[in-house]
């Protein structure tokens, strides 16, 4: 998968929120985004998901414009600020319920991803009643249990404690050694450094280093 950010802007109430960002990024790679909150990183973040349209410019995945020959990517896993979890579901139910919209999942594909971001796939609890770092690891679980060739996490480490960042960090050069191309955000530089490939600093709706 190679996608194409070509000359994107996005402006929203006369307030550009992405400035003529361009930039290329292929499988097999994990690629990070930096910067203070407000810098523009969510918003790329969603363009790129077809979660919004730029202003100006395009995003292209494999040759194919996003809102023009495709509205969505056709592999994605994604964690954007709220998953949209179903409150009154547990957290298997939740992931079969929201999968099987597109495809039926397998189960033991379900129980696994479950396992592996420190959740257990027989608990009953609803997800109303979710810490906040149990809803982070369940929209993660969502991102990936489809094994995605494009997976997008938005602050994926916030609320997680130290034994579930590792898992975490472990999920992700996991794909990435299987082709798949992650992009994440994050405010800790040190996680960043540590996970991805190649970091893109963003300020003000703009790169300034990548």
């Amino acid at each position: 998968m190679k996608i194409e950010i070509k000359n994107v802007s996005k402006t929203i109430n006369n307030n550009e929120i992405l400035k003529n960002i361009s930039l290329s990024m292929e499988s097999g790679n994990v690629y990070g985004f930096v910067g203070i909150n407000g810098s523009g990183k969510t918003m790329l973040m969603r363009a790129i998901s077809g979660l919004i349209l730029p202003t100006f410019g395009e995003i292209t995945i494999d040759n194919e414009i996003l809102g023009k020959d495709i509205d969505f990517p056709r592999s994605i896993g994604v964690l954007i600020e709220n998953p949209g979890l179903i409150n009154y579901y547990n957290a298997f139910e939740n992931i079969y319920e929201i999968t099987s919209i597109k495809s039926i999942v397998d189960k033991n594909r379900i129980n696994e991803v479950l396992c592996e971001v420190g959740l257990d796939p027989n608990d009953k609890k609803k997800v109303k009643k979710f810490s906040l770092g149990m809803k982070q690891k369940l929209g993660i679980a969502l991102a990936f249990v489809e094994n995605p060739d494009l997976i997008i996490l938005d602050e994926p480490y916030n609320a997680l404690d130290s034994k579930s960042r590792e898992k975490l960090t472990k999920m992700i050069l996991d794909a990435k050694n299987r082709g798949a191309l992650v992009i994440l955000s994050c405010h800790d530089q040190n996680i960043i450094n540590n996970v991805a490939d190649h970091i893109i600093e963003i300020e003000n709706g703009e790169i300034i280093n990548c």
